[in-house]
Order: structure tokens, then sequence, then C-alpha cells
């Protein structure tokens, strides 16, 4: 085994409380949306852990799956996969039932132009989606953007906070909450509402984007002064065992890493790494996206990969010229232009 290959195999080793909660976990799971950036190793993992935990689920995997790869990837593991246009109503309801559905789908870069695209996949597609699965639990994935920027001082906003997105796509991702709250009152069915802010693989995230810009030598924008991170290992963990915390009415729960991080002391920690000062432009706004994960922490654990070493494994995955996606997470964007 390469040396590529021990790094990334660190975003799918289950722990044990990801074992214990999917042996009480009744029924078997669909990820929609699943061809995306958190679907396949969600899906992996999943799969991984059933396995160790000696545990038969049917797992289905639906998506357009426009990359092959992936797919097949999935396919090797023994998940039954599905392509579909979940927009198409015939398709949708062709899909088979399952207790538990992880909803993934939704659409946010190149939103901008693109509007009621958009708003069909964040806030229309939920209401058929929840219509469908209204006697499922539904883990709903949603994001920080649907709250409004924090000063520093403030560490980021908890779930009390009302939300007040800035720009569209924000407010679309509002209304996919909103469609899932609503259903499930009236259906009475259990759905936790996941907002995730930043989640960082080996081949994406801003930790990828921050050690690119240093190791290649490009000035970084230090406007937005902080962000949050969370390894997609951990992420995923929590999301699958968010299933046993759906309730009615809808919960809400932020997702994210316990710091708030400065840009200029993550550039510097990269620099120390690669022997690269770095270099910055811009000021440093008093105010950022920024979210507070205290209760994700309460009933999940801090997460298991620290901040420390996720820097090193996307500095590893940066000299060794692993493999990246690229799709820039865009976490300097202060007007919600995406």
């Amino acid at each position: 085994m390469n040396e590529l290959q021990l790094i990334e195999d660190e975003l799918y080793q289950p722990s044990a409380a990801l074992l214990d909660d999917l042996r009480a976990l009744e029924g078997d799971i669909i990820f929609l949306g699943a061809g995306g950036k958190m679907g396949p190793g969600m899906i992996k993992l999943a799969s991984i852990a059933l396995r160790e935990a000696n545990i038969s689920k049917r797992l289905i995997a639906v998506s357009r799956f426009s990359d092959a790869d992936a797919r097949k990837e999935l396919e090797d593991l023994g998940v039954e996969v599905i392509a579909a246009d979940l927009l198409d109503e015939a398709q949708l309801q062709a899909l088979p039932d399952a207790k538990n559905v992880m909803y993934l789908a939704g659409t946010k870069f190149g939103t901008k132009g693109n509007e009621p695209f958009t708003w069909a996949m964040n806030a229309y597609l939920p209401g058929r989606v929840a219509e469908k699965y209204k006697n499922s639990r539904i883990v709903a994935f949603s994001t920080g953007n649907v709250y409004p920027f924090s000063t520093l001082d403030q560490g980021g906003f908890s779930e009390e906070t009302k939300p007040d997105p800035v720009g569209e796509y924000g407010q679309s991702c509002l209304g996919r909450e909103r469609i899932f709250q609503y259903f499930s009152n009236v259906h009475g069915t259990p759905v936790l509402i996941y907002r995730l802010n930043y989640a960082i693989d080996l081949r994406y995230g801003v930790l990828l984007e921050v050690g690119k810009a240093v190791y290649n030598g490009s000035p970084i924008n230090i406007s937005t002064g902080a962000v949050n991170v969370i390894w997609q290992g951990d992420a995923n963990e929590i999301a699958l065992r968010s299933f046993l915390h759906c309730s009615t009415p809808a919960k809400v729960l932020n997702v994210t890493g316990p710091e708030t991080i400065s840009l200029t002391w993550l550039a510097t920690q990269f620099g120390t790494i690669f022997g690269k000062p770095p270099v910055f432009t811009g000021q440093v706004q008093n105010t950022a996206l920024l979210s507070n994960a205290s209760e994700a922490h309460r009933l999940f654990g801090y997460p298991r990969v620290s901040l420390r070493k996720m820097i090193r494994l996307v500095a590893d995955w940066i000299s060794l010229e692993g493999k990246q996606i690229d799709k820039p997470t865009h976490f300097q964007e202060r007007q919600g232009q995406f």
C-alpha cells in the first residue's frame, strides 16, 4: 500500500460508537444525492462499518452519477446504485422505500445567474422527497450559510440563533430547512437538519486551498479572517449517527470542529511545514461565517481527527501530489454569491 493510500484511509475508519449506533438503527439506508463530495465517502464508511459490525443492511445510493468511477467504486462495495434525476417526478416516485433517508441533494456553485434551478433543487425538491418518504427518518443536509455573519469574538452562532442568510444560495437553503420542518410537523416524520460548515477532505476544502496557496507562493486573501472546519470522516460519522436523533419537530444541529481558526495562523502552520512564508493580501474584517457546534459535541463527542492532524495530512497530500477536486469552497465570499 502506497503512502497516498495510507493517508486516504484515514477517511474511512469507523469508530466503535458508529458501530453501536448502526446496530441500534432499524432499517435500510437510502442516500439521495449520493454522487457529490460527501456522498461516496459516507457510503463507503457506512459499508465498512456494517461489515465490521456484522450487520446486514441495504445501502442504496441515488444520484445522476456523472462520475463513472464513483459509481463503480460503490458497486464494488456491494452498494445498490440507482442513476436517477431526483427532479423528475416519475424517477423519484420509482425509488425504493427505506426507513432511513440521507438527504444530500442540493446545489451551491454556479447558483449566481441560475437562481431558478437553485431554488428548485434546494427548496422545491425537499418537499417532494418529504412526501415520498414521510414514513421514514430523514437526515437533511443544510449549511452554516443560513446564519448571518458573526463577529470574530462571538465564536460563531449556535442553533438558537435566528437564521438570516446572505444571498440567494443561503436563502434557498433556509427554504430547504423550512420545507422539511413543515412536513415533519404535518406527517410526524422524524427529521434532523444537519448544518455543516466546511468539511475537509484531502482532495478539497479550506485547508487544501490555503495549503496550496502557501505551497505555490500565491497570495491569500485574509479579509475573511476566521473559519471552522471538520474532518470529512468525522462529519460523515456524525451524519450516520444522526439518524438516532431525528425528531418531530425537526432537530437542528450545527456540525463543525470546536475551533474558530485564524486564517493567518492556519497559513503560517502550512508555511512552517513547507518552509515557505505565506503571502497575504487584504485586511481582516471583524465578521465571518462561523458556527458553534457545541450541541453536536455534546451528543457525539469532539471530532477524532484534530486540527493539527488535518493540517499535517493535507500538507502531506499536497507534497505527494495527491489527486484533487477542482471545486473551491469560496469560503472568503462575503456577499453570498456562489
